[in-house]
């Protein structure tokens, strides 16, 4: 069952309490992160070194207010999550450093708490200048966050068998998939971020998961995984897992720095098709991630893909508690291959 059909899924994201994240010079001198309207460009920030990152686990909507769900490790369940802004800050040497303002509120519309989700690592050693307080592409930007997202130069399976590179895709190319055989492109986005935090890639080497060549996609991105015998305990054969819980720091890992163009593909319904020889999801719209989408399309998206969020693969991800071993990689890669 999905969304679609009355289950709310949970999307997690780490933060930082605000208060954790202090004026050392400026105008709100002492003061933690707050709101827009409390916020004075120019003021310098620093975060504390004993800050902790938490994981805030949060039902996401079309619009803000989101819902901090029950397993969530900070807030209130229940309570309401409003994404307030996007700051951007700048280190000494120029570097810019972007990251989302969430506000937590009470059942009498007060605030609770304030919550900051960064899009980029933060250096308790750095001083960070504020140089940019903006509502606008908040919600974008949360979205695209989650998106997943082939790079540059990943070659394609197409119906005909052939590889393409995706960057060379066109709406209407015929791509073969899993479980529909060959299926139209139906829509096809593009956008070039800096590969930091939650932005930076994941790196599957050649041959780590049987795949052709090296796999680089974008964190949340799921991989199918068909085990011929179940290493891992999830009790069935066919397995999502997302790239992040199969880092390993050696054969997979985040690939911090630059910056990265991330590309997307819809077909009529969610689907399975093959990259660098490996089953890999094509994007899903759903809650989180529909606000990644040009506004053009937002209006017509019933009409042009009237049954895309009942075609849902999301009953086959795995638990991440199930995920948490250094051999994971390893243990899927021979549970697949005999």
């Amino acid at each position: 069952m999905t969304e679609a059909e009355g289950v709310r899924v949970a999307h997690g994201v780490t933060v930082y309490r605000a208060d954790q994240i202090r004026v050392i010079n400026g105008a709100n001198l002492g003061d933690g992160l707050s709101f827009a309207e409390e916020l004075v460009p120019d003021d310098i920030y620093r975060l504390s070194p004993v800050a902790a990152q938490h994981r805030l686990s949060l039902y996401p909507a079309s619009e803000s207010p989101f819902r901090i769900a029950a397993d969530s490790e900070i807030g209130t369940p229940g309570a309401d999550l409003h994404l307030d802004c996007v700051l951007t800050f700048m280190s000494g040497d120029g570097h810019t450093t972007e990251g989302l303002v969430l506000v937590e509120t009470d059942a009498g519309g007060d605030v609770a708490a304030i919550l900051f989700l960064p899009l980029a690592a933060l250096d308790p050693r750095q001083d960070l200048a504020l140089v940019g307080i903006t509502r606008d592409g908040a919600l974008q930007k949360f979205a695209q966050s989650a998106c997943v997202s082939f790079t540059r130069g990943t070659m394609i399976t197409m119906a005909s068998g052939a590889q393409r590179p995706v960057e060379e895709l066109a709406v209407g190319d015929r791509v073969l998939t899993r479980d529909d055989g060959p299926q139209e492109i139906r829509w096809l986005g593009h956008h070039t971020v800096r590969a930091v935090g939650e932005f930076a890639p994941i790196l599957i080497r050649e041959g780590v998961l049987n795949n052709s060549g090296d796999l680089l996609v974008s964190p949340d991105h799921r991989l199918f995984i068909y085990q011929r015998r179940d290493q891992i305990g999830v009790g069935r054969s066919e397995l999502l897992v997302k790239a992040r819980h199969l880092v390993n720091g050696d054969s997979i890992r985040r690939m911090q720095g630059g910056f990265v163009d991330y590309y997307q593909m819809l077909f009529d319904h969610h689907q399975i098709i093959y990259a660098e020889g490996i089953a890999a999801e094509s994007m899903l719209i759903d809650t989180r991630t529909h606000a990644a989408l040009p506004d053009e399309l937002h209006q017509r998206l019933s009409e042009l893909l009237p049954g895309h969020s009942r075609s849902d693969h999301r009953a086959l991800e795995v638990q991440e508690a199930l995920l948490d071993r250094p051999d994971l990689a390893e243990l899927l890669r021979k549970s697949s291959s005999g």
